[in-house]
This record gives structure tokens, sequence and C-alpha cells, in this order.
């Protein structure tokens, strides 16, 4: 056999792989090829989304005064169009008309029937918080007992950056269904307060000042709404002070909270102010004399 012969017969077996019918789908032969292309146009697609929204995020809206969140929803709902159209694009290129989303959704419905209900709840959930955005990508957000900033949203799970570095992988939908506490929705800003308790031999104009001092004095403490002080209560052995303040965002909430409690423990040091130890009176009675018997003690 001569080498022309081999490769028509090696081209002969490729083309009957790729023609080999495989199942019918809305009366329309499936074959290898037609999964190839499918998969080829859908991959097409991707890239050309990934490339689009690169060009439009570094490009375009950066030169705009158009905030991250909504860049990233512009983003993402971009790639999600795109996707729509590659896959509608995909069904009519393998000879399925748009009848073909029918049968995506026929499909889906019976997935949905083996078990696929989660990862549909959280699709629709991460459609939810691009649109009625409860969160955005940057919110300081609470999740059970998560914090941390959201990085991205995706279509089944949103990513979560905690205090401590670490990357949470949260399903979309107990942003939907479960309480969410968001420290950042509408306005980032967010009051500080800081509780202490003073003797009750100071002077307490001088409290006031020195505490007015701290909030005014902080770099991250804003100066309207401004900060505030007040006589929160009586204790037992101390006047109960509260310190208010407001800080620009929840970047800083733990650091600025620590920050400010040194700043008052130098400042009554400077002004000689104490801050009593808690005291307990304890009141000791002698014992009561107990009755007996004479008789007892005789024998």
């Amino acid at each position: 056999m001569n080498p022309e012969e081999s490769i028509r017969n090696i081209w002969e077996i490729v083309d009957n792989i790729l023609h080999f019918k495989l199942f019918d789908l809305n009366q329309t032969p499936i074959t290898v090829m037609s999964i190839v292309m499918f998969a080829l146009v859908l991959i097409i697609f991707y890239f050309a989304s990934r490339v689009l929204n690169r060009i439009i995020l570094r490009r375009i809206l950066i030169r705009f005064d158009i905030d991250k969140s909504t860049r990233f929803r512009m983003i993402r709902i971009t790639h999600y169009l795109i996707m729509v159209t590659g896959t509608v694009v995909a069904f009519q290129f393998v000879g399925i008309d748009l009848g073909g989303l029918a049968v995506i959704f026929g499909l889906l419905s019976v997935g949905i029937g083996f078990g696929l209900q989660n990862i549909t709840s959280n699709f629709i959930a991460g459609i939810i918080l691009l649109f009625e955005q409860p969160i955005k990508v940057g919110d300081r957000v609470t999740v059970g007992e998560t914090e941390g900033n959201v990085m991205s949203i995706n279509m089944r799970s949103t990513t979560i950056k905690t205090l401590n570095h670490i990357t949470i992988i949260v399903p979309n939908s107990e942003f939907i269904s479960d309480r969410v506490t968001n420290w950042s929705h509408g306005d980032p800003k967010i009051r500080l307060v800081v509780e202490v308790g003073v003797s009750y031999g100071s002077d307490l104009d001088l409290v006031l000042k020195a505490l007015h001092e701290v909030a005014e004095e902080h770099p991250d403490t804003l100066k309207s709404p401004e900060p505030d002080v007040l006589l929160a209560e009586f204790g037992d052995s101390s006047w109960n002070m509260k310190l208010r303040a407001w800080l620009p965002s929840p970047e800083r909430y733990y650091i600025t909270h620590s920050e400010i409690n040194k700043a008052i423990v130098k400042k009554f040091r400077d002004y000689k102010i104490e801050i009593p130890f808690p005291q307990r009176d304890l009141h000791v009675r002698s014992p009561l004399p107990l009755p007996f018997d004479s008789r007892e003690i005789a024998s």
C-alpha cells in the first residue's frame, strides 16, 4: 500500500467516525461532528466574551466615572448575553432550529427532577443579585458567621474574602433566602461606639473633653456627622460613658476601634482620669449560736 492510499484510508476512517450517528435530537441526527462543532462554537463565543469584557473593563469603562460594582454587573450581563447568543448559534450550526431552546429548558427540567434544584436556584439567585443588587462587589457583608468583602458574584456562587484573608465560596441562594448583613449597602458610613467607665470622683467636664479630643484627633473619624459623647448610665463603681463616632467605611472598623481604645487610655493618663476596677462589697456575718441539748453534752 502506497502512502497516498494509507492517507486516504485514514481520512475515510476519521470521516466515518465524525459522521457516526449517535442519536436524534428534535428529529435531527446528532453525530460526533455535530458535538465537536457545537462545543467549538461555544468555546469561540466564550473566548470572544472574555476578550470583549477585558476591553470594556480596561479601556472603556475605567475612563468613565462608573463604580466598580456597576462595571462588574455590566461585564457579567454582557457575558451572559454573549453565551446565550452562542448557544443559539451553536444549535443552528448543528442543524437544530430556534426550537432548540425548548430542548434546553426541557433538559433542564429533567435535570431538576434528578437533583439539580440547588444549581438552578443558585443560578437564578445569581441573576437576582446582579439586577437587584442587595450586595455588590466590594461590599462588606456578614453571612452567618462569615464576615468579609464581596470579591465576585458568579453564576452559582459568590466569593467572599474574610478578614483573615481566607476565600469563602458562598452559594448565591444563601443571599436570597437567609438573613444577610450588608455593612455597605446604600451608605458605606458606619458608626463606631466605644464604651468606657470612669470613677465617680472624676471631673465630668474633663472626661467629656478628653473623649471628644480622642474622636476628633483620630484620622479615620468623620467631622460630619460630628462625634458625640454620652453619659450612658450610672454603674456600680463608675460612670459608664459612650463615645460615638462615624467612619467613612467599615474597612478599618476593628483597627480603628482598637486605636481609639488605646488613645483613650493615653488621654486619660494625661488628664489623670481614673478607669476604676469593678468593686464588690463583701459583708461577713457572725454565725448564729446553734441550739443544743445539755443532756447530750453530759453523755
